[in-house]
């Protein structure tokens, strides 16, 4: 079965889902082939005009088999934002399917350096494009108007806030530790729990799990934090990393405290606060709250507003034009 819809605030984007009976779902032959029957047919019904010469973008490569190939695309691109092959319950197969991506995409992207490094090896078209941010609305945090939400405002003493998924990237006993080190501290973490069971989140008093929350809320939310958090684990899932909410937290005008993720030391290291070890990381939040450091948050601040998304997808979309000239150059 098929769903699609339009986005009011995005006329020209269509969002189409496809669903399957649960018990068909780990035939995957029959999801490639229903996948790519139900797109077919939705493109050839009066509800696809408009997609003539499609370009085709694949974020998943597990998506190889149901599209690549089969839709007519004039132009393939590889978006790699994570080596997805090193999370946990990662599908078999996309380690395979990944190399057949790589061998036809007509260029790649990258979200980190790691990442470009590594996928660069197998393609000569790859670039590397770190995170973008929407700047105005982050920047909200900074604005006196803004509301802070009631369970921020509630809590007591310093705030320190984690806003992201809940998964087996973070260090949970770094987490603990910093609560337990500091109970006059209040840690927030902000975003939805999946891959971990939520019964084995640490538990202390000022440790608050909030839940997902809209992304229209996330600059208040932010507002009430003294700190912003990258309790990031050092293991596969996060060897490829370049964390998205870095330059989010940036645009808030928050310092930030960071576990050594190589993207970030490499990207951010004159903005964000790097910790090596659990108690290093007890003891830069200490500091950047009894201290804060003004030129950090003003660097953070002008980076932001260099890598606004708008200019990162005009070079993208550069890369893409530059592509399919020499892709019909050689036809």
């Amino acid at each position: 079965m098929m769903r699609f819809r339009k986005v009011p605030e995005f006329p020209d984007l269509t969002i189409l889902r496809l669903q399957f009976p649960a018990w068909k779902w780990n035939d995957g032959q029959y999801v490639d082939l229903e996948r790519r029957r139900l797109l077919q047919e939705f493109l050839a019904s009066p509800f696809g005009t408009g997609f003539e010469e499609p370009i085709q973008w694949f974020y998943d490569p597990m998506a190889v088999p149901a599209f690549l190939g089969h839709m007519g695309e004039i132009l393939t691109v590889y978006d790699c934002m994570d080596e997805l092959s090193k999370f946990r319950c990662a599908p078999r197969g996309i380690v395979e399917r990944e190399q057949q991506l790589l061998e036809r995409a007509d260029v790649v992207f990258t979200g980190g350096r790691k990442l470009f490094e590594s996928k660069s090896q197998f393609h000569d078209n790859c670039h590397f494009y770190g995170c973008g941010v929407d700047g105005q609305h982050f920047g909200k945090a900074r604005l006196a108007e803004t509301e802070l939400p009631q369970e921020v405002a509630a809590l007591r003493g310093p705030v320190l806030g984690y806003i992201g998924v809940i998964d087996e990237r973070l260090d949970y006993d770094l987490i603990a530790n910093l609560a337990q080190a500091r109970p006059d501290w209040s840690i927030a973490m902000v975003g939805p729990v999946t891959k971990v069971d939520p019964a084995r989140l640490p538990k202390r008093d000022n440790l608050h799990w909030l839940g997902q929350k809209h992304y229209s809320v996330l600059p208040a939310l932010c507002k009430g934090f003294d700190l912003c958090l990258m309790p990031f684990a050092l293991n596969e899932a996060t060897e490829f990393i370049n964390p998205t909410k870095a330059l989010e937290y940036m645009a808030t005008g928050r310092q930030i405290i960071s576990t050594p993720i190589a993207d970030v030391v490499h990207n951010f290291g004159k903005v964000v606060k790097i910790a090596n070890s659990p108690p290093q990381f007890i003891e830069l939040c200490e500091c950047a709250l009894d201290r804060p450091d003004t030129e950090s948050i003003a660097r953070g601040l002008k980076l932001a507003q260099q890598n606004s998304w708008d200019s990162i997808v005009e070079r993208l979309e550069g890369h893409m034009a530059d592509a399919l000239r020499a892709k019909r150059i050689a036809e």
